[in-house]
């Protein structure tokens, strides 16, 4: 129907509650966590298939078209793999995570239904070609986040930064349904293509930059570009761990993505107004995360001020519109995703151990959960960007790229909030790791094994691609290099018209 990863996704999706219901009846607690898990194996098996039939592909583009210019298309390039591969793969590590983290809840079959389809809708997202597709899969990924962070629905906290992060994400939703409202009164379409090729003729000026700035705004409130960000602190921490995870690691980074490839391929006449305009925000961005996070006491909340801030650096190098700028991007990303990933779930571990986020409480619990506190001083420092970990490479490379693309002033407010970073990083080292335990951490216990195999696997990973970058920045450089091959991207669904 669509692709062969994104079908399975959808068919395992629909039938994991039969699955829980069967696994709940015999007393099988665990089966739908494990078979989330195999689930999300088979998708990375086909997407490695659709990756094969991507390189060969004229242009490297495969395209799943009906009716075009009016109807939906799937339009995948090397960019829409690299994207959805890091979604299969962080959603495999959360799953994984979660049997052993969620055993204690109830309503485990929605919990991962509900997974299967955030993961489904994210790569659905990067695999649309028109904007009804993406809009349609948008909001399967915006409806299943609402449901995962309120999961926990006994307590208040969730229901209250659910119902917060619904309305805001409703409303970003809106003015995204707006902005194509417009493009489809100016120019006939929605298909990305046939709107790169005929907005500019079809359109005055002012109208273009009024859809400009709602397609900016409906994207930015799902990136957490400040000051659209209010709702992603109190989702991340009212959220379960792994959730936190997806949300922080991939999920945000799926608007922003949106945003860039949207704006690349539509908006590609109006760049010099864009351009700025996301440099600006970048800016703001990274200054609101950072200065946040200097004053959390809350473990989770300081770790969603910090996702904030890496998706100002992301924005930055998304706003040189340059190869290297979005190499160093997507690079960051896949970075981030790891390191995030990582610290959220020992976050969990943690949180699981000790019933509290309060890192006053929390002091020294790193000398009682040794395993798990080393995982966490590695990921801390890694996405301080201390080398020869993998954060060091991707942020330094985005000043690299904004000095380059002569954005000098930008690039050293970038720097300058790299550096300040560092002061809430240490801080987390200091308080987790070599300060004396409380009577709370010494009521902790070591995590379970099953916990600790995705730390072991991230932590490998921060300190692999820091010492063996190359292979990882190249996949990042061939992803942006088919970002901005737009001429490619076009003729893939109009060149036979």
């Amino acid at each position: 129907m669509f692709t062969p990863p994104l079908d399975a996704l959808l068919m395992l999706m629909v039938a994991t509650p039969a699955v829980g219901w069967v696994a709940y009846k015999k007393g099988y607690r665990k089966v739908p966590g494990i078979y989330a898990s195999a689930s999300l194996l088979v998708a990375a098996y086909f997407l490695y298939g659709l990756y094969k039939e991507v390189e060969v592909a004229e242009n490297g583009i495969v395209t799943r078209a009906f009716d075009i210019p009016l109807g939906a298309c799937l339009e995948i390039d090397f960019f829409s793999v690299f994207m959805a591969f890091l979604y299969i793969i962080i959603g495999l590590f959360a799953t994984v995570y979660s049997i052993k983290f969620m055993e204690r809840d109830s309503g485990l079959t929605e919990y991962y239904t509900l997974m299967l389809g955030m993961i489904a809708g994210m790569t659905g997202i990067v695999f649309a070609g028109d904007f009804f597709t993406l809009f349609v899969f948008w909001e399967l990924m915006c409806l299943t986040s609402y449901a995962l962070v309120a999961f926990r629905k006994q307590k208040w906290e969730p229901i209250e930064a659910g119902f917060k992060y619904l309305i805001m994400s409703a409303a970003g939703s809106a003015t995204i349904l707006l902005a194509m409202s417009f493009l489809y009164g100016m120019t006939g379409t929605l298909n990305f293509a046939a709107l790169a090729d005929g907005l500019t003729a079809a359109t005055s000026e002012g109208w273009l930059y009024i859809t400009l700035a709602l397609v900016i705004v409906g994207f930015g409130v799902k990136a957490a570009i400040v000051p659209f960000h209010t709702w992603l602190p109190d989702a991340h921490s009212a959220a379960p761990s792994p959730i936190s995870a997806m949300l922080s690691g991939v999920m945000v980074q799926t608007g922003a993505c949106a945003l860039v490839r949207v704006l690349l391929l539509v908006f590609n006449s109006a760049q010099p107004a864009w351009q700025m305009t996301l440099a600006v925000f970048a800016v703001f961005t990274m200054f609101g995360g950072n200065l946040m996070a200097l004053l959390q006491d809350d473990l989770k909340r300081l770790l969603a001020f910090s996702t904030i801030a890496n998706l100002g650096y992301i924005i930055f190098g998304f706003a040189t519109v340059s190869h290297d700028g979005l190499t160093a991007s997507l690079f960051h990303i896949t970075n981030h995703a790891i390191m995030k990933t990582l610290l959220f779930l020992c976050a969990g571990a943690f949180i699981r151990q000790t019933k509290t986020r309060d890192l006053r409480k929390l002091r020294g619990i790193g000398k009682i959960m040794p395993v798990t506190g080393v995982f966490f001083a590695i990921g801390t420092i890694a996405i301080a960007a201390f080398p020869p970990l993998n954060g060091f490479w991707s942020e330094m490379m985005i000043i690299a790229a904004g000095v380059r693309a002569e954005m000098i002033i930008f690039s050293t407010l970038t720097l300058a909030n790299m550096a300040l970073s560092v002061v809430y990083y240490f801080r987390l080292i200091r308080i987790i790791i070599l300060e004396e335990p409380t009577k709370v951490s010494k009521r902790a216990t070591k995590a379970p094994v099953s916990m600790l195999i995705p730390l072991l696997i991230l932590a490998f990973l921060c300190v692999f691609i820091g010492v063996y970058p190359g292979p990882f920045i190249g996949a990042s450089s061939k992803a942006a290099e088919a970002l901005l091959n737009i001429e490619a991207y076009a003729d893939a669904v109009l060149g036979g018209l």
